[in-house]
């Protein structure tokens, strides 16, 4: 119980001296940025470029409401795929910009229940779709970290070692849930009164393949946007560290965490103004538009519920 106790409060203090630290970083960017540069850079683009990007955030949609479509195999409901994807859609999109709780959860009760699921079904669908995110995330960060390919600060506590093996370490999860899906002879477990059922090993392997998909997309859009020829692995690297920052943060959209991690991690080798006109750029094609499509296809679905309960 002390234990737990502590716990709770540690994760509380990291959350606060994140929520204070970001603005005191932001602040001294803000101060110190060329904001001359970052519009130059901005202005810099093309339509082309622009719209590819455009294109790869698209991809990267398409491969997360995918993850949807893999619960429905899971458990077994009969939604056609048009109802699904535009429901993981929207909860993405939602999830991004407001955290979890109100676009990955609340949201989704929300949206699936009124297209006639029961409750049960749909933390089901929440759940593989948590475990095909982090897993996917697991095998890409851990490949990406334990081959080295992220340069950390001298400064920073973990180092390039402790780095290394945590990346191990996150492989050996990742491959130990595939292993567990093939060969378990228990496949289900109750929890807190859910649920939980292993996968079969085919849908455990699209999990991991989709997942790190959806991340290898979202680092190609940031990537593209950046000027020079930056190694690609490494800008992998750093957008996976910057994403766990911002879970741990609980900023919504992970507003001024990715900008910060970015910055720090890429400061020697790419200009502030265009490193920040890059992340604005990201910002825009894979945060804000999404977000006012989503809105105008939440406004649809809710009018379709309104004329399926008539």
């Amino acid at each position: 119980m002390a234990k737990a106790s502590w716990q709770k409060w540690g994760k509380r203090l990291l959350t606060l001296l994140f929520v204070v630290l970001i603005p005191v970083l932001l602040f001294s960017l803000a101060r110190n940025l060329d904001w001359a540069e970052v519009r130059q850079s901005l202005f810099a683009y093309k339509p082309g470029t622009l719209a590819i990007g455009l294109l790869l955030a698209l991809a990267s949609y398409l491969v997360f409401a995918s993850y949807d479509l893999l619960a429905r195999a899971y458990t077994g409901h009969q939604l056609p795929a048009r109802q699904v994807l535009p429901v993981a859609f929207v909860c993405y999109a939602f999830n991004l910009n407001f955290t979890t709780w109100v676009g990955g959860v609340a949201l989704r009760y929300r949206l699936y229940g009124r297209l006639g699921l029961d409750t049960p079904t749909i933390t089901r669908i929440l759940t593989l779709g948590l475990l095909t995110n982090w897993m996917g995330y697991l095998l890409l960060a851990g490949g990406v970290f334990a081959l080295g390919f992220v340069k950390l600060p001298d400064t920073w506590a973990v180092g390039a070692t402790g780095l290394r093996l945590i990346g191990v370490l996150m492989v050996a999860v990742a491959v130990g849930y595939l292993l567990a899906c093939a060969f378990a002879k228990r496949r289900t477990w109750h929890l807190r009164g859910h649920e939980l059922t292993l996968p079969s090993i085919r849908l455990a392997l699209c999990q991991v393949a989709l997942g790190a998909s959806n991340w290898a997309l979202m680092a190609a859009l940031i990537h593209w946007l950046l000027p020079g020829n930056l190694f690609y692995p490494s800008v992998l690297g750093v957008l996976l560290i910057s994403c766990v920052a911002g879970v741990v943060a609980h900023i919504p959209a992970g507003l001024g965490v990715l900008e910060t991690v970015f910055l720090a991690l890429l400061h020697g080798q790419l200009g502030q103004g265009s490193l920040v006109a890059a992340l604005l750029g990201y910002r825009t094609l894979y945060y804000l538009i999404p977000l006012a499509v989503a809105v105008m296809t939440y406004l649809v679905l809710e009018q379709r519920a309104r004329q399926l309960r008539r």
